[in-house]
């Protein structure tokens, strides 16, 4: 069934900026039973996910309560997406996690230098939507994403490990810490140990058996439940402590600590927009062409930015799209940002009324829930099989990005990645593929003799397709191979199809003309095909074309044949078939 068109008014300046007022405009008296349901549902949903989520970051449990009301309200006012919920989600907590731990900040600083991060990150969020560079995201490529992400959960769970046995562990690597909680396990605390094992089985049992259900609101229920019943923190088994009721209040981040550990915290801001700019665009275009409505990207950023810039400025942590939460809120029937709206109000409520009851709630099930959500959110097993299986050489930069975050910490982890993506991208364009074609038989079509080698060539001609750009990256490459052909044993001509290249520059020009010039020295005639009018001003400028004539350039390989062959290439006696 096709999704009915979101009508969409006209335009004008308050609706450009504030896009909830263009949906309240043409909103229908029947969807607000769904907003406000689908509003609730979600709120249930992500009060006790964000408790995890506060605790993978290292704040205060109710410092991920205030990012997710703030982020919800924020982004339902400023966003173009109907169905997006804004809030903590384990990667970008994972990330500003990381960030406390390289700078080794302890006590009050830490949830001062996350919301300090927050901030950061908001203000990078618009200045990305002012000067339009949501391009620089494409930096980090999907793989190393995937694998920083994994690597990342990895050592999220091995921190969480020694909450479930009631132990302690140190080690400044994920290898180290997971050794020394194995080698004070004998140490374990029966009762932690038990409710911790429980805890991993109700939470992880339901996302099977029940994907439905909202296993963390099970468990954290079931925890506070036990904990009342069985006198767990009695038994000794750790509690999570005292979680204050009320809102939060404006607060100013202290610049100072923030300067004092700028790279720190200028690195987990770029990476926090890296993710969650890559997350919010892929999600609102997901969601906006299965409603059939239009969105934004330029003014998510700005919605994003709103949301961070706020949960900073109320004590809050990080704030990006979270697809589990965003596809419940659509499964729940969500048509406006009035479902987020509810959202947030149900998050205030929770800190105005609840927020104490989690005080008694034990760490081990606190831990449960955070590794669940690491691991159901960041470990992406099926991709890391595609990428195995599409591509290897993706699957081991993927590897490499998740071993580096393990081995040198989740802020590093973020800087290799970078520079995996980089160096890969730099290793893509400076080997540009130059492939030797062939005609299908009976046909004008030219094809990769590799991939056809049945395919007819004529004698003493090589003809070459280049696929990318001819400039300074690529002239090297593209003029080895081209010398190459032209320096074959019995090789009288060489076309180049340069339909694929669409830019060209002064270094990739003169390359060029250098290796036509030392061939047509040697007596190989050279003949371009496909050359675009863009790149043919270009070669032109360069005195290129007039250095091979004008005749030299012809519409397709078909032509240049031609024109080698004389009247006809099908009459040619030279036309041999290769592997015959």
């Amino acid at each position: 069934m096709t999704a009915p068109v979101v009508p969409t008014p006209p335009r004008s300046r308050l609706t450009r900026f504030v896009p909830l007022t263009a949906q309240l405009r043409t909103y229908r008296r029947e969807w607000l039973g769904r907003d406000l349901v689908a509003g609730v549902v979600v709120g249930a949903l992500i009060i006790p996910k964000n408790l995890g989520y506060a605790g993978v970051a290292g704040v205060p449990l109710e410092r991920g309560l205030y990012a997710a009301a703030v982020g919800a309200i924020v982004y339902a006012v400023l966003g173009t997406c109907r169905q997006i919920s804004t809030g903590p989600s384990s990667g970008i907590a994972a990330v500003a996690g990381g960030a406390v731990l390289a700078t080794g900040v302890t006590g009050p600083d830490v949830a001062t230098l996350v919301a300090g991060i927050t901030l950061v990150s908001g203000l990078m969020f618009l200045a990305l939507a002012v000067f339009r560079l949501g391009w620089l995201s494409q930096f980090l490529s999907r793989a190393v994403v995937t694998g920083f992400l994994f690597g990342a959960a990895i050592d999220v769970v091995v921190g969480e490990l020694p909450k479930l046995t009631g132990t302690d562990a140190e080690g400044k690597t994920s290898f180290r810490e997971l050794w020394s909680w194995l080698t004070g396990l004998g140490d374990a605390h029966t009762a932690t140990v038990v409710v911790g094992v429980v805890s991993l089985v109700v939470v992880f049992g339901l996302h099977r058996a029940a994907p439905r259900v909202p296993n963390a609101l099970v468990l954290v229920v079931g925890g506070l439940l036990a904990s009342a019943l069985l006198d767990l923190g009695d038994r000794g088994v750790a509690l999570v402590g005292d979680i204050p009721s009320g809102l939060p209040s404006l607060e100013v981040p202290d610049l100072g600590l923030l300067t004092d550990h700028a790279g720190s915290v200028l690195l987990a801001a770029f990476a926090l927009v890296m993710i969650g700019f890559s997350q919010t665009a892929g999600d609102a275009r997901a969601f906006a062409a299965k409603h059939r409505y239009d969105v934004d990207i330029d003014q998510e950023s700005v919605a994003q930015a709103g949301a961070n810039v706020g949960a900073g400025l109320l004590q809050g942590m990080p704030v990006s799209t979270s697809l589990s939460a965003s596809s419940l809120n659509d499964r729940a029937g969500a048509r406006t940002g009035v479902a987020s709206l509810t959202s947030g109000a149900v998050v205030l409520l929770a800190l105005l009324v609840l927020a104490p009851l989690f005080s008694s709630l034990p760490k081990p099930v606190l831990a449960a829930l955070i590794i669940e959500a690491v691991v159901m959110g960041m470990m992406d097993v099926p991709e890391m099989r595609r990428l195995r299986r599409v591509s290897r050489v993706d699957f081991w930069v993927a590897v490499a990005a998740l071993v580096a975050t393990l081995v040198v910490g989740v802020l590093a982890g973020v800087v290799v990645g970078i520079v995996l993506s980089l160096l890969w991208l730099v290793h893509v364009v400076t080997h540009p593929r130059v492939t030797t074609l062939g005609r299908e038989r009976g046909t004008q079509v030219f094809r990769d003799l590799d991939e056809h080698p049945g395919d007819e060539t004529v004698a003493g001609v090589v003809v070459l397709r280049l696929d990318g750009g001819l400039f300074f990256a690529t002239a090297d490459g593209v003029a080895d191979r081209v010398r190459r052909a032209s320096g074959e044993a019995g090789v009288r001509a060489v076309v180049l199809y340069l339909a694929s290249v669409t830019f060209a520059d002064s270094q990739g020009t003169a390359a060029l003309s250098d290796v036509v010039r030392t061939a047509t020295e040697a007596g190989v005639d050279v003949r371009l095909a496909g050359v675009r009018p863009a790149v043919r001003r270009v070669l032109e400028r360069d005195g290129l074309v007039a250095a091979l004539g004008k005749d030299h350039l012809h519409g397709n390989v078909h032509r240049a044949l031609a024109a080698l062959a004389g009247p006809s290439p099908d009459d040619d006696p030279a036309v041999r078939v290769t592997g015959s």
